[in-house]
Formats: structure tokens, C-alpha cells, sequence
């Protein structure tokens, strides 16, 4: 066995980055809808928002929350305790700034863990497809309670097409899998089974991989989780007024609603 190290804001910093790396092998457009996301964020929610960062991973959203908004203050939430743990320590230069909070947002519980008070924004990225449809309705409603009016909730995920769409569901199917087979070689690296595997001999995490290895004993892959219609009519439900897309790609989607 390896020898204990301390995780290092360095060493953190080096795991994010193999994650975004693998990360933007199944979402070539991450970057992009990152971007969508913190224009929508500034134009509804102004210069200082109060965030939610919701499944917040390894701290992505909140990262470029922060370093764009100088005066924003996130709650970042996540059930992972080895990607929060890397968000926590590659980003602990933000001090006060971020809320690191360990909560499942499949359970009602998760919104007595975070601080009180409303939210003028909401945000998730490659998050939420871990929902089925039930806990997805009961966290829009969650939210509807903890985003102020007028605050916005961004969703950006892999969204399929209404369930309806028969053709366009298949044909979308075949578009995603000829992109694939035309990505540049240079682009095939180190995907999701590879980088758990590896930081599983990461002896720094060597705590969190056991929680981890409790928590989801299980791959997720395969959750029935909504179609767009689905997300669409459980945010209006919920209470939230205004629901659109603002940005697509394929099911490559950034879905914005307005309490």
C-alpha cells in the first residue's frame, strides 16, 4: 500500500483537472454552456448573486461563479465526498466565499443543510440526470421555496427530446454516435470508469473513497430520469413562471427557469 499523503491544494488542483478532462470526452461542449450559463446568471440575477450550486461535483460551476463575480457567494451541494472534497481544497482561496455542503438531493433532507434565506440563483451542471422523475419534481419545488422571485434556476445536462419524438429520439442517437466516430484521436483519453479507478489508489482520499463506495455501491448509468417535456412541467408546476431553453445542442442542453 501506498504511504498516506495529505491532499494538497496541488494535488487537487491535478485531479480536477484529469475530471474536466474526462468530463469533456462526453460533453465536448462544456465549456460552451458554462459560458451560457454565467450570461443568463449576470442578465437575470445582476453583479452579486447568492448561488446554489446544486450536485456540485468538484466545483466547476462554482469556480467560474466565483472568479466571474467578484462579490457572488456560493452553497455548493454534493453527496460525493471525493469530488467535493477536491472543490473543497483546490478552491479553499475563496474562503467565506463558498459553502461546501454534504447533502443528497434525492432526499427532502438535503434543503435543511444549507443556510437559510432565499437564493437568487440556482445552478447545476451534469448533475441532475441522476434524479428520477419523483425526487426530480419534490427538489423544483424545493427550490421554488429557496429562489427568490424573480431568481433564476440553470440546468445544464443531458436533456433527451420529448418522449414522443420517436424519430428525432433515434436519429438524435445516430448524429451522437457519428460525431463521436469523427472526434479527433487526440480527444480519446482517460473516461469516467478510468479516472474513478484510478483515484480509488489515491491514499489522500482514501477516507472519502470509502464513503464513496458506501454511498453508491451502484453505477447510476441507465436512471429513468424526465425527457425535456418532464423537466419543463415539473418547474412550471413547482411554481416557477417562465421556463425555456437557452442553449441546445443535440440533447446537449442549458434549460433556464425564472421564479
Amino acid at each position: 500500500m501506498a504511504p498516506s499523503r495529505r491532499l494538497t491544494r496541488g494535488l487537487a488542483q491535478r485531479w480536477r483537472r484529469r475530471w474536466d478532462l474526462q468530463q469533456e470526452l462526453h460533453v465536448p461542449d462544456r465549456e460552451r454552456r458554462f459560458r451560457i450559463m454565467l450570461l443568463w446568471l449576470r442578465a437575470v440575477a445582476g453583479s452579486h448573486p447568492r448561488c446554489l450550486d446544486l450536485g456540485c461535483g468538484t466545483g466547476a460551476v462554482t469556480q467560474r461563479v466565483l472568479e466571474n463575480f467578484p462579490r457572488a457567494r456560493v452553497v455548493a451541494v454534493d453527496c460525493d465526498p471525493v469530488t467535493r472534497r477536491l472543490g473543497e481544497v483546490a478552491l479553499a482561496r475563496y474562503g467565506g466565499r463558498v459553502t461546501w455542503v454534504d447533502a443528497d438531493l434525492r432526499s427532502p433532507a438535503w434543503r435543511r443543510s444549507i443556510p437559510p434565506g432565499r437564493y437568487d440563483a440556482a445552478l447545476s451542471s451534469t448533475a441532475l440526470h441522476w434524479l428520477r422523475g419523483p425526487e426530480l419534481a419534490r427538489l423544483y419545488r424545493d427550490l421554488a421555496r429557496r429562489v427568490r422571485p424573480g431568481g433564476i434556476f440553470l440546468n445544464a445536462d443531458g436533456i433527451a427530446f420529448d418522449r414522443r419524438s420517436r424519430r428525432l429520439r433515434k436519429a438524435e442517437t445516430a448524429v451522437a454516435a457519428a460525431a463521436q466516430a469523427r472526434a479527433p484521436r487526440a480527444r480519446r483519453g482517460e473516461g469516467w470508469t478510468d479516472w474513478w479507478e484510478a483515484i480509488a489508489d489515491e491514499p489522500a482520499l482514501a477516507e472519502e473513497m470509502r464513503v464513496h463506495r458506501e454511498r453508491f455501491p451502484h453505477e447510476h448509468a441507465g436512471t429513468p430520469t424526465p425527457d425535456l417535456t418532464g423537466h419543463v412541467r415539473r418547474l412550471r408546476a413547482a411554481g416557477f413562471r417562465e421556463v425555456e431553453l437557452v442553449y441546445s445542442r443535440r440533447h446537449s442542453r442549458v434549460l433556464a427557469a425564472v421564479r
